[in-house]
């Protein structure tokens, strides 16, 4: 998937400027897709060049002014074919930790078990921020009344595949931390080196 793709998909929320893009990635769409505000920003331009978005300029008067963003009827008519395009390709995951988990043999098991807890202590406090948002977006409701009566379904379908990817996570680390305690309770220490 393209990043056009993603900020294309924002953009059904409404016009935004780059700034607000780049908090709504980190708030809402950070569940599915991760980018930088620079990459956002370069994005923008290339999709603003060919049509895909338009931007109007508005004036502030103690701040820089500020653009905002919207889909035009071409970069919607991009993205209903996307949608279109089936299969969706399988996600490729190329993860460091998981290369560096699969090396903890020979390695510093004590600098991979940090870096799982660092993880874990990550997926709670996303787990928590994915929570208070379901919170908002039901704001009172059920699931079954949210699906009968909501203008949009997506972002929420896709708050929970975030969420359920934070719990796997957290589920994993959780059982990778117990088992390399496990071994490490195991290993006899080795003796102190004797002085000549």
């Amino acid at each position: 998937m393209a990043l056009r793709n993603a900020v294309m998909a924002a953009l059904l929320e409404g016009e935004a400027s780059g700034y607000d893009l780049a908090k709504g990635f980190e708030a809402s769409v950070a569940n599915f897709w991760m980018a930088t505000p620079q990459q956002l920003y370069r994005e923008l331009e290339r999709m603003e060049t060919e049509g895909l978005v338009s931007a109007r300029v508005v004036q502030q008067e103690r701040r820089p002014n500020k653009r905002l963003f919207s889909l035009t009827d071409a970069g919607l008519e991009i993205l209903r074919a996307y949608i279109a395009d089936v299969p969706a390709k399988p996600t490729a995951i190329r993860d460091e930790l998981m290369v560096k988990v699969q090396c903890v043999d020979i390695g510093d098991a004590d600098a991979v078990r940090t870096a799982i807890a660092e993880r874990v202590e990550r997926s709670t406090a996303k787990l928590a921020r994915y929570e208070r948002m379901r919170e908002r977006m039901l704001a009172g409701r059920t699931e079954d009344e949210y699906f009968a009566e909501a203008d949009r379904i997506g972002p929420y379908l896709t708050l929970l595949g975030g969420m359920d990817f934070e719990r796997s996570n957290l589920k994993w680390g959780e059982t990778a931390l117990k088992r390399l305690d496990q071994r490490a309770a195991r290993q006899p220490v080795p003796p102190e080196p004797r002085g000549r």
